[in-house]
C-alpha cells in the first residue's frame, strides 16, 4: 500500500484521565517511512517516542509508550483514529505526558483528522504482514487472537455481572478502500466512549489513577444501570473495546490482513498479541 501522511496541521487541548493535567497535542504531515511517533516539546531536547510495539512500557488500564526518561500515556484512541484513517506517518507534539481524554471517544480526533485530509506520499509500498496460522494469546478466561482471514477484522466480547453492560458482543471489518474504513471507523467505532464501574472508581483514585476522570468524558455503570446515559449504542462499551484494540494493534506500523478475536481482554493482552505477531514476522 501506498504510504500517506495528514493533509495539515491539526491541533487538540484537554485532560488526561489519568493524570489530570491538561495537555496541548500538535499533529503534523511526516515524511515517508517516518510512521507515527510522538515527540515531548516539553522535555530537554524533545526526544521522540515512536509508536511501536517495542516502545510500550506500560499497560494499567491505558498503553504508554517510552524512550529513555521520556513517556507518554493513553495513546490509543489517537493512534486509532490515525491507523483507521489511513494516516501512516504522522508527527505527534505533546507538552505533557498524557494525551487527553476528550470525551472518552476517538471522535474528535477522528473529526479533526477528517477535516484536515489525508495526503498520498510518494514511497515505496509498504509490505504487508502476514497471518500464515493462528496465534493465540490466553489469561484464565480471557484471550485474543489473530486467525489468518481475507480481510482485516475485529471481533470481541465481554461480560459484566452489572446488568446494563452484561455479555456483549460486536465485530468491525476494516475496509481495504481508505475512504470507506475512514467513515465506517467514525460511525461504528470512534464514537464509543470509555466506560468503568462505580464500585471501582474509589479504588482507582486511590491508586493515583483516574485524577482527569469526570461524568464528562467516561461512562460510569452501577448496580442499578448508567450513571451517566444515554449510551450512542446499545452495545457501546463492547465497540469502545474495539477501538482500544485498534489502537494498540496499529502498533505494528500496519495492520495485518487477519481476524483479529478478543474476548475479556486488556491492553497488557492486546501488546502480547502484537509481539507475537512481530515474532512471527520476524521468524
Amino acid at each position: 500500500m501506498q504510504q500517506h501522511t495528514i493533509g495539515r496541521e491539526i491541533t487538540q487541548i484537554g485532560v488526561g484521565l489519568h493524570s489530570g493535567v491538561t495537555t496541548h497535542v500538535r499533529i503534523l504531515p511526516a515524511a515517508a517511512n517516518s510512521g507515527r511517533y510522538f515527540v515531548r516539546v516539553d522535555l530537554p531536547d524533545t526526544p521522540e517516542i515512536p509508536a511501536a510495539v517495542s516502545a510500550v512500557s506500560q499497560t494499567v488500564l491505558s498503553t504508554q509508550l517510552g524512550s529513555g526518561e521520556a513517556s507518554v500515556r493513553t495513546v490509543e484512541h489517537l493512534l486509532a483514529a490515525l491507523s483507521s484513517m489511513g494516516i501512516d506517518n504522522a508527527r505527534i507534539e505533546i507538552d505533557g505526558s498524557e494525551l487527553p481524554l476528550l470525551d472518552g471517544s476517538a471522535l474528535e480526533w477522528a473529526k479533526s483528522i477528517a477535516s484536515a485530509g489525508v495526503q498520498p506520499l510518494s514511497s515505496d509500498e509498504v509490505p504487508p504482514l502476514t497471518i500464515k496460522e493462528p496465534i493465540w494469546v490466553r489469561q484464565d478466561d480471557a484471550f485474543v487472537a489473530a486467525l489468518p482471514a481475507q480481510e482485516t477484522r475485529f471481533t470481541y466480547g465481554i461480560d459484566f455481572e452489572l446488568p446494563a453492560i452484561g455479555n456483549q458482543w460486536h465485530s468491525w471489518s476494516l475496509s481495504s478502500d481508505r475512504q470507506l474504513a475512514s467513515s465506517s471507523f467514525v460511525a461504528e467505532i470512534a464514537i464509543a466512549r470509555t466506560f468503568g464501574l462505580l464500585h471501582q472508581i474509589e479504588h482507582l483514585q486511590k491508586s493515583g489513577l483516574i485524577k482527569g476522570g469526570s461524568l464528562d468524558n467516561a461512562l460510569v455503570c452501577g448496580p442499578d444501570g448508567w450513571l451517566n446515559p444515554p449510551l450512542r449504542f446499545p452495545n457501546e462499551p463492547v465497540r469502545h473495546k474495539i477501538l482500544d484494540l485498534v489502537g494498540d494493534l496499529s502498533l505494528l506500523g500496519i495492520f495485518p490482513c487477519a481476524h483479529f478475536v478478543a474476548y475479556k481482554a486488556s491492553h497488557n493482552l492486546h501488546i502480547q498479541l502484537a509481539t507475537e505477531i512481530l515474532a512471527m514476522a520476524n521468524g
